[in-house]
């Protein structure tokens, strides 16, 4: 079937494509974005200068993506001691949370480590910027770029991210490479932290997932994740998630025959499913976070190398990665927006 624009388009971005910017005002002032549009109803916020993590995200009219209350930030190196991650945290689509730590603030002899790492608050030095042709027959745009999470003496860690989509598809490809450049063994832990809110995260709305879980602190009697309570649907605003109140399970999720797991957000109310999609081989675990507060109400689905149980623990538990000189790691995620 002929496609509608022949011989109509003067210019690609009719349809869709890629559009960098640098933000100019408010908070987020300085911080480079690029904008992909998928001539689908299906556009998002890449931030450049935050490990080319997805901020904003929207579907037609819809917004897809929680975004805290000061939403996009410059990036802030120093940001690794205790929760001082939390303070730029913007929210977003995706915010990737490593390279070598995700979990909360520890200390022991091997050093000290701030909540989630280091890796989101460090921009990325662009590699390639390949834009759509659909007169060629071109579909396809990406955006790649390196992220260097770097000292003297190492850690040396280097992620090379790429960002990609194909016109008339309302689906985000995200191909991630993790490198070891030091001379010594390195940890290495990874976890996507995506971040599902209003109108997509609403009441009623069905949270997608299968797997043995348990909750986070492991009490049975946990207020949200225990026997007989439904914690795959979105509920009403709660007054206990005021302020830090939140909760979370940990996942072994179930994958299809063919090692792919599958999760995501559904609200039927609004027709709408984001799927995500991710090889169990990877990222073996999920953990979703649930944080129903009035005026911040959001639930994370956060694929894994592990849960976000910190250095130390994985440790303990003989589970955590240690990546030679010169030993690489690939991941692949899928987010794709469906009518349901």
């Amino acid at each position: 079937m002929t496609p509608s624009w022949i011989n109509k388009l003067s210019n690609a971005a009719q349809l869709g494509g890629i559009e960098t910017s640098v933000i100019d005002n408010g908070l987020g002032k300085g911080t480079r974005i690029a904008w992909i549009n998928t001539g689908t109803g299906l556009r998002f916020k890449v931030v450049i200068d935050r490990a080319m993590d997805i901020a904003d995200a929207f579907y037609n009219q819809h917004s897809l993506a929680w975004l805290s209350h000061a939403g996009t930030l410059p990036p802030q190196p120093f940001s690794d001691r205790g929760i001082d991650w939390i303070r730029t945290f913007g929210g977003g689509l995706l915010t990737t949370c490593g390279l070598s730590h995700v979990g909360g603030p520890e200390s022991d002899v091997y050093g000290e480590r701030g909540l989630h790492g280091l890796v989101s608050n460090i921009p990325a030095e662009l590699e390639s910027i390949i834009q759509p042709d659909p007169v060629m027959g071109k579909m396809e745009m990406s955006i790649t770029g390196i992220i260097k999470q770097t000292q003297v003496f190492g850690p040396i860690l280097e992620l090379r991210r790429t960002i990609s989509a194909t016109l008339g598809e309302a689906k985000i490809r995200i191909h991630d490479e993790v490198l070891n450049r030091a001379n010594t063994a390195t940890p290495h832990m990874m976890l996507y932290h995506c971040n599902f809110g209003w109108p997509l995260a609403d009441e009623g709305a069905e949270i997608v997932w299968q797997g043995a879980w348990q909750s986070r602190d492991g009490d049975p009697n946990n207020p949200i994740f225990r026997e007989g309570n439904d914690f795959r649907r979105c509920p009403a605003p709660l007054d206990e998630h005021s302020g830090g109140g939140e909760e979370a399970a940990f996942i072994d999720i179930d994958a299809d025959a063919d090692g792919i797991c599958h999760c995501g957000l559904r609200n039927a109310a609004l027709g709408l499913e984001v799927a995500l999609r991710f090889q169990k081989s990877q990222l073996p675990w999920m953990t979703n976070w649930q944080h129903w507060g009035k005026g911040e109400y959001v639930t994370g689905i956060e694929p894994g190398t592990n849960p976000p149980i910190g250095q130390a623990k994985a440790r303990e538990q003989n589970t955590l990665i240690q990546l030679a000189p010169g030993e690489r790691r690939t991941y692949e995620l899928e987010i794709e927006v469906l009518e349901v």
